[in-house]
């Protein structure tokens, strides 16, 4: 076990693309979100700047540190690298706000002369809204996991790293499509929780769901890649599968489900009968 690791460590090499683009967007960031501080600094809290910078150093150690070796090696982490780039890093990142903060980071120049006249084009306006309407969303995000799973792609994306980096960055994109409608980071336009929200995380918990159940019951190895390229670890390959079918259907369940007590916790007002209670407590106190 111990020669297979140190294997995957001395063939990992450092990104350099991912690392200095991880980094900029980080300095970036940190630069609106102090400016913001002045004049907005109850919305722009010290727990927004952790979990946006927290969300991309997730997202380089996901893809850019020797994790992504382990993850080639075992379905079993490959599952945990796609979870976490479907749930935990777009929630950390959009729970940033990062829309504004990255405006005002970037330099004046880059604002004038690119950003604005992007801005400027309706036509664009109106498609990006379109991305994140809950329909469309949805759709993205549970298309293209299901796409990406199908034996053919996901062999052909593990042996050839420009399409596992195009598998990447679909899942991450697609998946900040989904959290949006969930999350509405500022300055988008806000609303109150509805059912509607448990419907839709409810059905993408299905989707992931139904995969992981054809993991776990198919009594043969789905993806030939690991059959052709057996692990370092000496873990059959069919046990690695329902380990991956394990982890991807509870900890994916929880990504949703989580959420969606939340929600739900919020509808039933429970949370200001709590309020309306300590209230009544303190004032008997007197």
């Amino acid at each position: 076990m111990s020669d297979a690791v140190h294997e995957i460590f001395v063939e990992w090499r450092l990104p350099v693309g991912l690392t200095v683009s991880v980094f900029l967007a980080a300095l970036i960031y940190l630069r609106g979100w102090l400016e913001l501080r002045r004049t907005r600094r109850e919305q722009f809290t010290v727990e927004r700047l952790a979990s946006f910078l927290s969300g991309l150093a997730l997202l380089w150690t996901v893809v850019g540190s020797p994790m992504d070796g382990f993850a080639d090696a075992l379905l079993t982490m490959h599952m945990v690298e796609h979870l976490l780039l479907m749930s935990a890093i777009p929630m950390l990142l959009l729970y940033g706000l990062p829309v504004v903060p990255m405006l005002r980071g970037l330099p004046g120049p880059v604002v004038r002369w690119v950003v604005a006249p992007l801005v400027r084009i309706r036509a664009l306006r109106r498609v990006l809204q379109w991305l994140v309407t809950p329909v469309v969303a949805w759709l993205a995000m549970n298309v293209a996991y299901l796409a990406w799973h199908v034996p053919a792609a996901y062999n052909f994306a593990l042996e050839n790293e420009p399409a596992h980096d195009a598998e990447h960055l679909c899942f991450l994109f697609t998946s900040l499509m989904f959290w949006w409608y969930i999350f509405r980071p500022w300055p988008a336009k806000e609303r109150p929780d509805d059912w509607g929200m448990l419907i839709f995380l409810a059905m993408g918990d299905v989707v992931m769901t139904m995969l992981s159940a054809f993991l776990a019951f198919c009594d043969r190895p789905v993806y030939s890649y690991y059959v052709d390229n057996l692990n370092p670890f000496h873990i059959p390959v069919l046990q690695d599968q329902v380990m991956g079918a394990v982890v991807m259907w509870v900890i994916g369940s929880f990504a949703y489900l989580a959420p969606a007590m939340i929600i739900a916790y919020r509808l039933t007002g429970w949370s200001d009968q709590g309020n309306l209670t300590q209230v009544a407590l303190r004032r008997a106190g007197k």
